[in-house]
């Protein structure tokens, strides 16, 4: 049987954010916590997935703005839209996912489903 761990969703959501103090990990911590805990907390798969295709579709922004910025630099806006969004929504994440609610990354693919 499956606990109920709300907070430890909102911690796997907000490890997300361990890129702004160390400069990487914000796909490998919240991995290494789904893969561990999906299996023992209800909801965590649901969670997890939902955090591992949203940075994986960050990776695949941030590769396709890199040879933008050579185009009137849309390229460096894009990185900065990503960088924003990279924190914004894991938080609003973190907030729903404390309220019980399921979470919604936008222009996600679904790479795990």
């Amino acid at each position: 049987m499956k606990r109920q761990d709300n907070q430890l969703i909102v911690i796997t959501h907000l490890s997300q954010l361990i890129t702004l103090v160390l400069g990487f990990g914000s796909l490998l911590l919240p991995l290494v916590l789904w893969l561990t805990q999906k299996e023992k907390v209800y909801k965590m798969d649901v969670h997890g997935k939902s955090i591992i295709n949203f940075q994986l579709s960050l990776i695949i922004y941030a590769i396709i703005c890199v040879p933008l910025i050579l185009l009137f630099g849309l390229g460096i806006l894009g990185l900065m839209v990503l960088g924003i969004i990279s924190v914004v929504f894991p938080i609003v994440n973190a907030i729903k996912a404390n309220k019980g609610e399921t979470p919604s990354y936008p222009l996600t693919f679904n790479f795990i489903s």
